[in-house]
């Protein structure tokens, strides 16, 4: 019997939205007979070893990408970082090389790592950024993104190609020389027949300050909520941890399945509209309320496309206030796409020599 293929599996650290879409690509290499290597830093890789303690999980250079205070200022911020992330795809593409000699590696799925890269061997990269937003300078971003794309033996986006889809102009260029493959939107979760128990959850995760500054606006709004609440901080580090005040109970973090469960159980989710986020809530069928990270040009645009086409309400993060939530009644909620992921022929592309 031949052995089986190492995949490199490395999606970015930032936010936890990366990490969790590619869980259910583990899942599915797993269980097409492939070996999963998985690679990243920080609390992306911290949460996919919770999610799977046997595989061989390895870290890879962080990007150490922060948020400034003043979303105004989020722009700047990235341009003053840029020689810092060059210099880091560089290393990262060096870290890249060294894992794929020590431990046989066949193909790679890198989720918007753009130094995760090998000759030789199939590479991926997954993304719904085919259009990098980015206000008065989209023309260069987007630019510059499809140029690390086309490294790349194939471009998956976890999305349909066709409407309706959940990524809009983000997903969806006219550039014909791309290699894409839309695999339907991903997610982690099914939908449970179960019981509401939470008039209100709240998931939140991505970089600081702007985490922290979100959970505080939150904490302070809620205390003068009457029904259920339950607070999901998206902080991933040492073992999972309750604390209930009244009628609010708080969790560092949860896995998957106490997440699957949380959510379904839960009437109305408040959080960042991250995309991923945005593909779990549809699956799962949920009322939702987005509060967009501060100068997050694409988390932006997907809050004002749902709410201008009355899916999901939306605010700004120092908007937000309780009485806001009376919008809900004139949205229809988020509801699945029809989709499934045809992995074995996905996967295909690892198994040509």
């Amino acid at each position: 019997m031949s052995e089986k293929k190492r995949i490199l599996v490395a999606p970015l650290n930032w936010g936890l939205g990366h990490a969790t879409r590619c869980i259910p690509i583990i899942k599915a290499l797993l269980a097409n007979n492939f070996d999963p290597v998985i690679a990243s830093d920080g609390a992306a890789l911290e949460l996919l070893k919770r999610e799977f303690p046997n595989l061989l999980c390895l870290e890879l250079p962080p990007y150490n990408i922060t948020y400034s205070k003043k979303g105004s200022r989020f722009k700047y911020k990235i341009l003053k970082d840029s020689p810092k992330i060059l210099k880091n795809i560089k290393v990262e593409r060096q870290a890249t090389a060294n894992i794929v000699a020590n431990h046989n590696i066949a193909g790679i799925i890198s989720d918007n790592r753009f130094g995760v890269l090998h000759k030789g061997i199939p590479n991926v990269f997954m993304t719904h950024q085919l259009q990098v937003l980015s206000g008065s300078t989209t023309w260069l971003s987007t630019k510059m993104h499809q140029k690390i794309i086309k490294k790349f033996d194939e471009c998956w986006v976890p999305d349909s190609k066709d409407e309706p889809n959940l990524s809009g102009k983000l997903g969806h260029t006219d550039a014909m020389d791309l290699k894409l493959k839309y695999v339907g939107p991903i997610s982690r979760f099914n939908r449970q027949d179960i019981r509401i128990v939470y008039d209100i959850m709240v998931l939140i995760s991505g970089p600081e300050p702007q985490r922290t500054l979100l959970e505080e606006k939150l904490m302070s709004e809620l205390r003068h909520f009457t029904g259920k609440v339950l607070f999901v901080k998206g902080i991933v580090e040492g073992d999972i941890k309750k604390d209930t005040r009244n009628h609010i109970t708080y969790y560092n973090y949860l896995t998957s399945d106490l997440l699957e469960k949380a959510i379904n159980e839960s009437k109305l989710v408040i959080s960042r509209s991250g995309y991923t986020t945005i593909m779990d809530l549809a699956k799962l069928g949920k009322q939702a309320f987005f509060i967009p990270t501060p100068g997050q040009f694409e988390q932006v645009y997907l809050a004002e496309t749902l709410h201008k086409n009355r899916i999901v309400p939306s605010c700004s993060q120092e908007s937000f206030s309780l009485n806001i939530l009376e919008k809900l009644k004139d949205f229809e909620g988020l509801q699945a796409i029809d989709y499934n992921v045809d992995y074995k022929n996905l996967f295909g592309l690892f198994h040509t020599e």
